[in-house]
Order: structure tokens, then sequence, then C-alpha cells
């Protein structure tokens, strides 16, 4: 039988204790607060399925993805469990949302509208959220809708399950916004006194106590990606990839190394290469010319640099500081673990730990730690 980790492009392993125990740690910074958790993307590209498993095995309860198609797949995985679609009610899908238990976070009059007069037909109050926009200028009712809003909960009688806004620059924690923000969510639950209240996303949640209310919904800090920017991250990573080097050559000073001819050898060099490319989710924008720094992975837990440029299929690395002892062909190169962060990915590419994570897809064998899989 055919051994497909063997002859797969890389070796992704995705620890799903560690995310139970990111869980968990973020559910304590506060106790009084319910700690939900935010799986969109096919859980930040790890997998919605088993990902979900284990955060409900850690204590989850309350789960976010972006739209119904999402919420049907966490249904059947999980059936107990309470399940926003943070994208709202698709236009004509209110019996759908009912009958899978799915709640709609409602960000418009037509949206409203349309939730309150299927309750009234079906007689029977469906739960849903409301979402605010604070300052985003995304998805949410304005801030002239509030009084219109509550008018409808009062004529219809109508409770939400609860009433939420999403910061912008939560990340950012001494940023002017975020206090802006603050104050006009606030201006909004006094409106809805009755109603329990969600702002903070991860790095609203350890940012600042004021953020948390009565759910918390962290994402990316799940998956050990860092939350609030210049700060050391407190959490646990869960992603591992390792993948094959196919080739060790030498280059000669001054012979340039991949497309664009952009990267040219100072020294003579050993350059391995390695089964991987922007098809497998490692960003273009992690190549290195001679007048831009790109990606360092790892090998033996030393660290090397990427040579040129990223292709669809192959990477470059310099291995000359190995010596007679560099590594051979089926050697594995680690992507990311314990040399190289998804933030230090992120850092090299000039993006964001969330895009990094949801571009795994490539043609990896992905291998599940811990949880029920074990």
């Amino acid at each position: 039988m055919t051994d497909y980790a063997m002859i797969s492009s890389g070796q992704l392993r995705i620890d799903l204790d560690a995310i139970g125990r990111n869980w968990s740690a973020l559910d304590k910074i506060s106790p009084g607060t319910l700690t939900g958790a935010v799986v969109k993307a096919n859980a930040y590209g790890l997998g919605l399925e088993p990902v979900a498993k284990a955060l409900s095995n850690a204590g989850a309860q309350f789960f976010f993805v972006a739209n119904p198609e999402e919420g049907l797949r966490l249904r059947k995985a999980l059936p107990n469990v309470h399940i926003f679609i943070l994208g709202g009610l698709w236009p004509g899908s209110s019996d759908l949302y009912a009958a899978q238990r799915l709640m709609p976070i409602l960000h418009s009059m037509a949206m409203l509208d349309e939730w309150l007069n299927f309750c009234v037909e079906r007689g029977e109050a469906y739960p849903a959220a409301l979402n605010f926009d604070t300052g985003m200028n995304r998805l949410g009712f304005r801030m002239s809708d509030v009084n219109w809003v509550r008018q409808q909960m009062q004529r219809s009688g109508y409770q939400p399950q609860v009433i939420m806004s999403h910061l912008c620059c939560a990340d950012l924690p001494s940023h002017e916004k975020n206090r802006t923000q603050l104050a006009l969510f606030q201006s909004i639950m006094a409106h809805f006194p009755d109603t329990p209240a969600s702002l903070a996303n991860s790095a609203g949640l350890m940012a600042s106590k004021a953020n948390h209310f009565q759910l918390a919904r962290p994402g990316i800090a799940l998956y050990g990606g860092r939350a609030i920017k210049g700060r050391q991250n407190p959490l646990t990573s869960v992603v591992s990839l390792d993948v094959p080097i196919l080739q060790v050559r030498d280059g000669k000073t001054g012979e340039t190394v991949g497309y664009g001819a952009e990267y040219t050898l100072q020294r003579d060099s050993r350059v391995a290469i390695i089964s991987l490319g922007y098809a497998d989710g490692f960003l273009r924008s992690l190549s290195n010319s001679n007048g831009h720094q790109g990606a360092r992975l790892a090998i033996k837990g030393q660290s090397v640099p990427v040579l040129g440029k990223v292709s669809m299929d192959l990477v470059a690395l310099d291995v000359t500081g190995f010596g007679l002892n560099g590594p051979v062909p089926g050697e594995m190169v680690e992507v990311l673990g314990p040399n190289v962060s998804v933030d230090d990915l992120a850092d090299a590419a000039g993006t964001i730990g969330y895009e990094v994570l949801t571009s795994l897809q490539g043609r990896y064998h992905r291998a599940y730690l811990g949880g029920e899989t074990e």
C-alpha cells in the first residue's frame, strides 16, 4: 500500500490539543465572560470539523462561521452547539437557518424585516443577533439606525440573543479608534439593557477587560497566531509543516537564482531546492532578491534564507553554511514549527498570520495530533 505521507509535497501537522489549550487559556482571561470560538474559513485553514470538535471538547459552546454552508458543516459535526452566521441572513433562506438552528447576525433593515416576518409567520421567535457598525464601515446597522431597530424590537416583542460590534484596531490597543468604538457600543447597549453584548475578538479579549462584556469571540489566538502587534504571543503554536529537499546543487558567484534573475549569488554557494511553492500557500511575497530580504526556514534547527523568487512548485534555499555536513535530498525542511512561527512568515511576507494560515491548502499530507483522532 502506498504511504502518501512519504510521497506528498509536505507534511502538515495540526495539534488539536494545543488548540484546546489555547481556548482554555483565553477562557480564563475573563471568568465572567462566555468564550466562543471563530471557526470560519475552514477553521482558519486548519479543518473545520476536527478543530471544532477539539474546541467543543475544551468547553466551547458558541461558534462563529462566515456563511450558512460552513454552518451546515459545523451543525453536522456538532449537533448541540450554538452557531452564529457572521455574514448574516442569506435572502430567502430563513427556513434553512431555522431548521438547522443557525443564528444569523443581522446587519441591515432588510435582514431584520425578513427575519421578523419569518418568525411571525411561523409563530416562533427564532434566535438571531444584531450587529452594529461602530467604525469598521463594513457590515452592520449604522448608528443612525439604532432607534429604528429598538422600535422594531419593542413593536414585535422580539428579544435578540446578543448585540455585537467589531473593533477595527484591536491589535493596536493604544489606538484612539478603540476608545471611540467602545463608547459608541456602550451607547448602543443602553438601548438594549437586557440583551447580552459581544465586542471582543482575540485582540480585544487580550487587550482590555473593558471589551469583554458577556460573550467574547476569539479567532486567530486559538490557532497560535499573534493577536496584538508588538507584544510577545503568549499562546501555543498549533501548526507544523515540513517539506522535502528535492536536489542540492552548486551555484557560482555571479550566477542568478530563480525567475526574473533578481537574486545574484555573492559567493560560491550550495543551494537546496525544496518541494514548495505558491500553489501550496507559500506566498510569493516570501521571495528574496538582492534588494529585498524574504523568508527564512530551518534545517536541523538552523535558519536558512530563501533565494530568489518563490515559484509555483519550488523554492531555493541557501545551505552553504552547513559546509561538508549539508542537507541531502529527502531531508525535511521546517517551514513552520519550533524555529519558524506563523508570525515569522507573516512578517517576512508583509502580511498577517491570518493569511498565512488560510493559505495552507497545498499538496500536503495533513495529520491531526491529539483530540479524538489520536
